[in-house]
């Protein structure tokens, strides 16, 4: 029986190889899989073009997944720091990475990647039309869009974010309640700028049937972008962002009829005590779809630190339905992040996800945590470095400060509350000050 695309084959009861993978990963029975698939609670990305695919799912009862940005930009064009920044991440197991280049040899740079990456690739088109066609935002047509879309299709992208969600009434509850940091979506604001000078409607929304035409032909899966994310604390879950999300919400349904799997993304900058609420709103407006969060940021105050800020709101957002966690570094608003803030970046998504998937109760997670507390309480420090999320920087504090006992380490040293519970429950003395043991 054929299908065009992963939820398709859901609907028909056919199980791909990508559900076989992805229920191997997860311990998941996959006829529930299939199911979830087929419903649109979880979306599996894998465009038939991607060769290298090693898929993963996003979505309800999975693992919360990561995203590692990059990608070339006018002021930062280094083709080959951007590629060993891909190799690092594919090392530390995102699970997928989005190409946000805009300028330079993109295609080139994006068909790399594809062929590399067992990752799951996601790209936002509206950041290379400007440098594909040479010309002002203003004079890109309709169809130029769209051709950009299908070629990143046709490279073999697994998901495009697309701000199909800022139609005109989006806008115009956007200029009736003013924010305070406006519109920082990168790929909405161009969208925004280009629909006011040309006094159109945004071309996605109003030619939504096309783009979902070409998704289905690749099995591409849409990404529905938050333009109207809010951009610093004081604007979220206003009237912009609710307004954005309900008409998000019914182009889930349009493109579920066409068997295209949708990701709804959701907010940069929240509150702590706003998160739950939101994870809530958007799962009941778009109807189960997963759930994909930039943080969120909690605070606005740390510049420097906001792999920090967002890891915290990443745990809460994921505890309470997020799917997938987009990360943030330390870098974030201040320049294009280095390989080392991709790394700090990478290891503070990955425990805020994997702080979540406990609290969840996702099949497996306090596994892990098991085998470390045990291997902690029998001082079995190769083990830890093991067992640990980033081996290199316990491995490199512990080779900087050396105990005079192995079994301890500077901080207790003899006074080690696990070495002397160890001996005790043994029925051998501790012997604290002296020096024959």
């Amino acid at each position: 029986m054929n299908y065009t695309t992963q939820m398709d084959a859901a609907k028909k009861g056919i199980v791909t190889k990508e559900m076989e993978i992805v229920a191997g990963k997860e311990q998941m029975d996959l006829h529930t899989l299939m199911n979830l698939v087929a419903e649109g609670k979880i979306a599996i990305p894998a465009n038939k073009n991607h060769k290298s695919l090693d898929p993963n799912g996003i979505g309800q009862g999975l693992k919360t997944k990561i995203n590692v940005n990059l990608g070339i930009s006018r002021d930062d064009y280094n083709l080959e720091r951007e590629l060993e920044k891909v190799k690092v991440a594919l090392d530390m197991k995102a699970e997928a990475i989005m190409d946000l280049s805009n300028y330079g040899k993109t295609a080139e740079f994006r068909k790399e990647l594809v062929e590399m990456s067992g990752a799951m690739i996601g790209t936002v088109p509206m950041y290379d039309a400007v440098g594909f066609y040479d010309k002002e935002l203003k004079d890109i047509t309709v169809d130029e869009f769209f051709k950009v879309v299908e070629k990143h299709a046709e490279d073999g992208v697994d998901f495009v974010t697309i701000h199909a969600g800022l139609n005109r009434e989006t806008i115009e509850t956007f200029k009736r309640n003013p924010r305070l940091t406006h519109i920082v979506s990168r790929g909405g604001s161009l969208l925004f700028a280009w629909m006011e000078l040309n006094k159109k409607e945004n071309p996605f929304y109003e030619h939504f049937d096309r783009l979902l035409d070409i998704c289905e032909k690749y099995d591409l899966t849409l990404s529905l972008g938050d333009a109207c994310r809010p951009g610093c604390i004081n604007d979220a879950t206003d009237a912009s962002q609710v307004k954005e999300l309900m008409v998000l919400g019914e182009l889930t349904k349009r493109a579920w009829k066409k068997n295209v799997q949708v990701i709804i993304e959701g907010p940069g900058h929240m509150a702590i005590n706003e998160i739950e609420a939101n994870m809530i709103l958007e799962k009941r407006l778009c109807h189960g779809a997963p759930f994909y969060v930039l943080g969120p940021i909690v605070t606005d105050i740390a510049p420097g630190y906001d792999h920090i800020t967002s890891a915290i709101g990443g745990a809460i957002a994921a505890t309470y339905g997020a799917d997938f966690l987009c990360y943030v570094t330390p870098a974030e608003h201040l320049r294009l992040p280095n390989l080392d803030d991709m790394k700090e970046g990478i290891i503070a998504s990955k425990i805020a996800a994997h702080a979540a998937d406990i609290a969840k109760g996702v099949k497996g997670a306090r596994d892990w945590d098991y085998k470390m507390g045990k291997a902690r309480q029998e001082l079995d420090w190769d083990k830890m470095f093991d067992l640990a999320l980033d081996k290199e920087k316990p491995q490199k504090y512990r080779a900087e400060s050396t105990p005079h006992h192995k079994d301890s380490c500077t901080m207790c040293g003899k006074m080690c509350s696990m070495r002397n519970m160890n001996k005790i429950l043994a029925g051998k003395d501790i012997n604290l000050l002296r020096e024959d043991d």
